[in-house]
């Protein structure tokens, strides 16, 4: 009995102990011991790593990545003979060219260039011999940062196979040795005889404009498609150059380089088109109109036409007097009644039951417009567009509940959808103006999680405003208040909303509606062009709310006041500056960063 029970406990002892073993030579299992490896080896824990590789080399003597890393290891563990004795054994194997490379860096990192430098030379020798060794090659020297050796392997292989070509790969390491202008010739030339992968160097010019923070790239890059443009009469080259500009959103040069292409080959009428349209979307107004006066004079397009009219229409109404708008009317009048009322020209009905309401007050006939567009055969999200509108002139009218119906509507028709998140935001507002706070609140708590950024931003706002300001006061009589001015402020009645701002600050001085009270009166300011006045009360919150949720918003506002009105370039930098190395976290970081940048003189204009 006690041999039987020594028996036992022997075979168990053995299992216990093979167990693991068998685990990591089983080949079924290679992944998860791959995993556990390159985690060992990650974390600099060669040690236990290179257990695991030996063991994935032996049962899998052809995994390259495997060898690798088990002689990766030995070099760390500064095994220098085993990884050499492990080299010798695969080149006697397989003759493969690159391991001469691993040979001459396992010499390289014992410092013994002489013996490192033959190999590197045997391993371009092998190249030489047969071209088609140069992607196993090339690709190991670009492994080791053996950046020059790795180039001379992609011209050996050129030489050997001219009909190989490694223009795009040798112009990638040249930017990674510093020779930037070599590089974008390069670059360049290889798009121009290569087309089709024009996109492919766009994409990694961009990567080097991105980080190109004294813009010494750009300008180079600039230089080089003009003196291509000036001495090659080709498309090409200018609409290189176009993408080039509307990288810098410089949208108006790109604009020179889409005419002369247009003037060429008029196919390319919808880039200028679709210029037009990212010049708007980037506020670049000005720029914007030119474009879409041009499209007007040069297309008989009536979808086209009436698109352009309807954004120069938005774009006059934005910076319109009331003296102006009798004249706007008309002009909305005069384009319904030429294209006439269909689901052709919705944007355009759409835009002057807008300007009715916002605008003229008008709003009876406004609604009128809507619900007869909602008569028209529209899809769902024409249809949507109709609805939020409405929506929008129902609650300006101040029909809450009427309102909030038809952005209901939108929700549960376009479920999941941007414009169904856009409806549920513009209802939880409606419900914030009506003093339905308990409601609102749950709803933007929802909605600051939103997919989209605006959405999430704003919601986040408001959930902030009703919840500080319901904690500090349950009867909630400040936000109340707010909530008021706010809508007078949604309403366009800009000294109803001052005043009632004002009074707020007077009344609930030290409260946490302080800070954000001073943001829209400044915001009201700045629509009047009260610029001064928008200064002082943003000032105000960055002098006494400086630990506040509001101030990298006034000092962004400050900065764009400085930098587009009152063009005092040093304020504006020095306010833009405090964003980016204070504010990390604002939504304006980027922005102000890039605006930064260019009155510090980066971009070389």
């Amino acid at each position: 009995m006690k041999n039987f029970f020594t028996y036992i406990y022997l075979f168990f002892s053995v299992i216990g102990f093979s167990q693991p073993i068998t685990a990591i030579s089983d080949s079924s299992n290679s992944r998860p011991n791959e995993q556990l490896a390159q985690n060992y080896f990650d974390r600099g824990e060669f040690g236990k790593a290179i257990i695991i590789f030996e063991s994935l080399v032996k049962n899998q003597p052809n995994n390259y990545v495997y060898f690798q890393k088990q002689v990766a290891c030995y070099q760390q563990l500064v095994m220098f003979d085993k990884a050499e004795t492990a080299i010798l054994a695969r080149i006697e194997k397989t003759r493969q060219p690159n391991l001469y490379i691993e040979l001459g860096y396992n010499y390289q990192l014992q410092k013994d260039n002489q013996k490192a430098n033959k190999y590197y030379k045997l391993a371009l020798e092998k190249v030489k011999e047969n071209p088609n060794n140069v992607y196993t090659v090339a690709r190991d020297f670009e492994q080791k940062v053996l950046i020059n050796e790795a180039i001379e392997a992609y011209n050996l292989g050129s030489i050997g196979n001219p009909n190989a070509n490694f223009e795009y790969q040798i112009a990638l390491l040249q930017g990674q040795l510093g020779k930037t202008d070599l590089m974008i010739e390069t670059l360049i030339d290889y798009a121009y005889k290569n087309p089709m992968n024009l996109p492919l160097v766009q994409n990694q010019l961009t990567r080097f404009i991105a980080d190109d923070s004294q813009k010494q790239f750009s300008e180079t890059l600039k230089k080089s498609l003009l003196i291509k443009t000036q001495k090659t009469p080709d498309i090409f080259w200018n609409q290189f150059m176009s993408w080039f500009f509307v990288q810098q959103k410089e949208y108006g040069k790109a604009f020179i380089q889409e005419k002369a292409i247009f003037k060429r080959n008029p196919e390319y009428f919808v880039n200028i088109v679709n210029l037009a349209r990212l010049s708007i979307q980037e506020n670049d107004t000005e720029t914007a109109r030119i474009i879409l006066d041009y499209i007007l004079l040069n297309t008989t397009d009536i979808e086209l036409q009436m698109e352009a009219n309807y954004q120069i229409l938005n774009l006059d109404i934005e910076k319109a007097s009331t003296i102006e708008y009798p004249k706007i009317h008309e002009k909305l009048n005069l384009l319904l009644k030429e294209y006439g009322i269909s689901p052709y020209s919705l944007k355009l009905q759409i835009l002057k039951a807008h300007f009715e309401s916002f605008y003229l007050k008008e709003f009876e006939s406004s609604k009128s417009i809507l619900n007869e567009a909602l008569n028209l055969q529209l899809n769902n999200y024409q249809r949507a567009e109709v609805k939020m509108e409405l929506a929008d002139v129902l609650l300006l009218d101040q029909k809450f509940n009427q309102a909030i119906i038809y952005y209901a509507q939108i929700e549960d028709d376009l479920k999941n959808d941007e414009i169904a998140h856009e409806a549920s935001f513009k209802m939880a507002k409606a419900s914030y103006f009506k003093g339905d706070f308990d409601w609102a609140l749950k709803q933007f708590k929802v909605l600051k999680s939103s997919t989209s950024q605006l959405i999430a931003n704003d919601s986040m706002e408001l959930f902030l405003l009703i919840n500080d300001n319901t904690v500090e006061d349950s009867t909630q009589v400040a936000l109340k208040k707010f909530a008021k001015a706010d809508f007078y402020k949604y309403q366009n009645k800009n000294q109803e909303a001052l005043q009632d701002f004002k009074t707020i600050l007077a009344q609930h001085k030290g409260e946490s509606i302080e800070d954000v009270s001073m943001l829209r009166i400044g915001q009201l300011y700045e629509k009047t062009n009260n610029f001064q006045e928008a200064l002082n009360y943003y000032q105000q919150i960055i002098d006494t709310h400086s630990d506040g949720i509001y101030v990298d918003e006034a000092l962004f506002f400050s900065a764009e006041i400085y930098r587009k009105s009152l063009l005092d370039t040093e304020k504006a930098k020095s306010n833009y500056e405090k964003i980016i190395f204070k504010h990390e976290d604002s939504i304006y970081f980027v922005e102000a960063r890039n605006n930064f940048r260019k009155l510090r003189g980066d971009t070389n204009l």
